[in-house]
């Protein structure tokens, strides 16, 4: 318990670390380089030394908060040394910009001081990273958890949670038949509960439970929820009271974001255009087919459009009805599968964000005939098209190709129950991240035709035995 009151104050600690770590190299960089010798044109006073740093140090740590790459405890270690990585070049990047500007250099002219300190700024976050890592792990051992689960089986939610071992360890399970009063007894025998989904009664029992013994809980939040989770406090009288607006973006929201999506979305066409020749040439040469392949999905309150893409399976890749790709699905060509994995077979899709049909971010677009599919057992699917579908998104980036329609659901209302600019701006940060990660690109089983498992009750088994324990457990 001791330790957890100062985890904030160590990670705190380390992340001052690591951005003094970074400006003290630059500093080195600017003093011995490039204020002695003059190349920047001019003489730099005592405060201008300092607000020269202090400006290296801001862009360090939005950037920095902007990947989440001061997450080492949170995130796995590949995410938080690519978030780091990326971090640098782009901080390094743009003040070598900003001196050129200043100097009215030619771009190349004086670049090699700020490549050594890119290439230390490097070395030193790696280190810093797998030092974190190692310190985090050694104070802060996973927890060992009991998971009470529902009528849903709760297979899917131990995958997920057992995949970051070094977080968690699923020691023992309980159903909620076992009785609220049985799980209470079992819960003080654990580090911490997973609540999965499970009826509001029971679980607000549970939840009362472990605030009144400061018992660390994780709970699957329903479609209410994240509804509660942004709503505005108010406080006009002695009984509190939560606004709920339910209105989607404001105008000026639309505004903004429709301004920021055109001139995104233009600037990448120009900066992307000969990756999207080459692309289009590889398509083409592959089987001769068409480069493009567009297809009707859903938008903003379920207006159908035309989506573009690069082609990545065969021509007659649906002679059999629409379905969405299976693991080592055959009908991906050699083309479409390196498209797939880096996600550049979407990049066409910046065609249909200047036309209005899409947004930067937001939900998947989604085909028609499968959305209908999914609001059979899912009424509330459709909550997601109260904004315009996205290039990315927030399930796009927390989830993954096969995610199921309620876990996507819930992502979604997440964003859009959230929405802000600078909440766009780190999902697009987040997007250069994944495009190293080929899990989010995984297909659906080969017995799905969709990413619908069913949240319905009964609709999977239950595990052998209400409940399994670890060695040394009571029982």
């Amino acid at each position: 318990m001791k330790r957890e009151r100062y985890k904030r104050l160590i990670m705190f600690l380390a992340s001052v670390l690591i951005v003094a770590i970074q400006a003290g190299v630059f500093a080195t960089a600017w003093f011995r380089e490039y204020h002695v010798r003059e190349v920047i044109g001019r003489r730099y006073g005592y405060w201008g030394h300092w607000a020269l740093i202090a400006l290296y140090v801001l862009m360090v740590v939005l950037v920095s908060r902007l990947f989440s790459a001061f997450k080492v405890g949170y995130q796995r270690v590949l995410d938080v040394l690519l978030s780091q990585i990326l971090s640098v070049l782009l901080v390094n990047a743009a003040t070598y910009l900003q001196l050129a500007l200043i100097g009215r250099w030619r771009f190349l002219q004086h670049i090699t001081p700020m490549l050594r300190v890119t290439a230390i700024n490097l070395v030193a976050v790696v280190l810093w990273v797998l030092f974190m890592r190692l310190l985090y792990t050694k104070i802060y051992p996973p927890h060992e958890i009991l998971l009470v689960y529902g009528d849903t089986n709760p297979r899917s939610l131990m995958r997920k949670m057992e995949a970051r071992r070094d977080k968690y360890i699923i020691s023992g399970m309980v159903s909620i038949d076992q009785g609220v009063e049985r799980i209470k007894e079992e819960i003080r025998y654990y580090q911490a509960v997973v609540i999965g989904d499970i009826p509001s009664h029971e679980r607000n029992q549970i939840l009362k439970f472990c605030f009144e013994n400061n018992m660390r809980c994780y709970c699957q939040p329903k479609i209410s929820d994240i509804m509660i989770m942004s709503s505005e406090k108010i406080h006009l009288f002695d009984t509190p009271l939560l606004l709920f607006r339910n209105r989607g973006l404001t105008v000026e929201q639309q505004l903004i974001k429709r301004i920021f999506d055109i001139v995104c979305a233009l600037l990448m066409l120009v900066v992307l255009s000969p990756i999207l020749v080459v692309i289009a040439i590889l398509v083409k040469c592959y089987d001769g087919g068409p480069i493009l392949y567009k297809q009707a999905r859903l938008t903003k309150d379920g207006k159908v459009f035309q989506v573009y893409k690069f082609r990545s399976m065969s021509v007659d890749s649906e002679k059999q009805g629409a379905r969405l790709a299976m693991k080592g699905d055959r009908r991906v060509t050699p083309v479409g599968r390196v498209l797939r994995n880096i996600h550049f077979d979407e990049l066409p899709q910046l065609f249909n964000i200047i036309l209005g049909d899409m947004s930067m971010v937001g939900p998947r677009p989604e085909r028609p005939e499968i959305a209908a599919q999914y609001r059979k057992d899912l009424p509330e699917f459709d909550y997601r098209l109260k904004v315009k579908a996205g290039l990315t998104g927030y399930a796009q980036v927390y989830g993954k190709y096969n995610t199921t329609p309620y876990d996507k659901l819930k992502l979604d209302l997440t964003y859009i129950e959230n929405y802000s600019f600078v909440l766009d701006l780190q999902l697009i940060a987040t997007t250069i991240k994944i495009l190293f990660q080929k899990e989010n690109t995984e297909g659906v089983e080969k017995w799905q035709t969709t990413a619908a498992t069913g949240r319905s009750k009964g609709q999977a088994s239950k595990p052998a035995g209400n409940e399994k324990k670890s060695a040394g457990k009571k029982g």
